[in-house]
Order: C-alpha cells, then sequence, then structure tokens
C-alpha cells in the first residue's frame, strides 16, 4: 500500500487513539482530528451532543478533504468516514491499560497539565470506568461486525509494541 492520506483510528477510551493520531498527523504532515469535537458540543458540558445533521456536517467538512486522521470510539454513524479511509487502525488493548490510562488522564486534566474537551468529574471518571470495562463484551463485538466490509483495510493493534513499530516504520507505514 502507498502511503495513507486518510487514517481512520477507533478504539476504546485509553486504547491510545488520540497519542497514535498525533504521532501519525506530525510524521506524515497530516491534519489530525478528534471525532469528540465532531459528537460534543462545545456549547453543552459533557452530555450534550450535537443533533445528528451538525454532528453528520462537521464529520464531512472533515473527510470530504483529500488528506485526514480522525480518531474516536464511535463507529455506528461514521460509515462514510470508514469507506473513505485508506487505513483504519483498530486499536483493540487490554482493559486494565485502558483503565490505568483513563485514570492518569483524569489526574492530569484535573490539575491542569492536560487540556481536556468536558469538564471532569469524580462522577464522570466512575461511569468512564465502567463503560470501558463493559467495552469488550458489548462495543467491542458490534465495532467488529461493523468493520467487516472495510476488512480489506482494517490493522488491529493489541499491544504498545505493536503502536511503537507501526509508528518506527517511517514513511512505509501501512
Amino acid at each position: 500500500m502507498s502511503r495513507p492520506l486518510r487514517i481512520h483510528i477507533i478504539g476504546s477510551t485509553g486504547s491510545g487513539k488520540t497519542y497514535l493520531g498525533q504521532v501519525l498527523s506530525e510524521k506524515l504532515n497530516i491534519k489530525f482530528y478528534e471525532l469528540d469535537t465532531v459528537m460534543w458540543s462545545s456549547r453543552v458540558e459533557f452530555s450534550g451532543k450535537n443533533p445528528p445533521d451538525v454532528r453528520d456536517k462537521l464529520l464531512h467538512k472533515i473527510i470530504d478533504n483529500d488528506s485526514w486522521i480522525v480518531e474516536g470510539v464511535y463507529y455506528k454513524w461514521l460509515s462514510d468516514s470508514f469507506s473513505r479511509a485508506d487505513v483504519i487502525y483498530y486499536l483493540d488493548t487490554n482493559v486494565l491499560i485502558r483503565h490505568f490510562r483513563i485514570i492518569m488522564r483524569f489526574v492530569k486534566q484535573r490539575i491542569g497539565s492536560e487540556r481536556s474537551i468536558y469538564k471532569q468529574t469524580l462522577r464522570g471518571l466512575i461511569e468512564m470506568l465502567i463503560w470501558n470495562h463493559k467495552f469488550n463484551s458489548t462495543n467491542r463485538k458490534e465495532i467488529c461486525s461493523f468493520l467487516s466490509p472495510y476488512k480489506d483495510k482494517v490493522i488491529i493493534l493489541k499491544t504498545n509494541r505493536q503502536m511503537i513499530s507501526l509508528l518506527n516504520e517511517g514513511s512505509e507505514i501501512p
């Protein structure tokens, strides 16, 4: 495969999507987008989702471009992104690693050393950990099923070592 210009990264909270997206963006000089900014309204705290028509317009402002990197846990409304992507990285990392990363992100955002697009609360942290813990038995199966039409361009990464190996491959990134 030639160098991908349109990359979709999907995985649970804490799987490493944002990190991988940012590093690929810098390495490949392709603009990076977090799908949380498409899904959630910046005018309403965490619980305020954009209406589907607004969300879809925001998504198409991104994927109608020649190159992009998007990342998020979402999938049900992203068929256009998956079909346009040159490659889809599915980060299927260990749940305990994801829990650790979620807690560390919470701490960093609470002390102000990392930005957040929504207000962090202890209740939100607990809900996120519960949701993340259930991810493998619920969303993971749905995501795999949803991605099956795109299986020729899906690359599953299960460990940090696989992600680092991918990033070290330079311009030969599949």
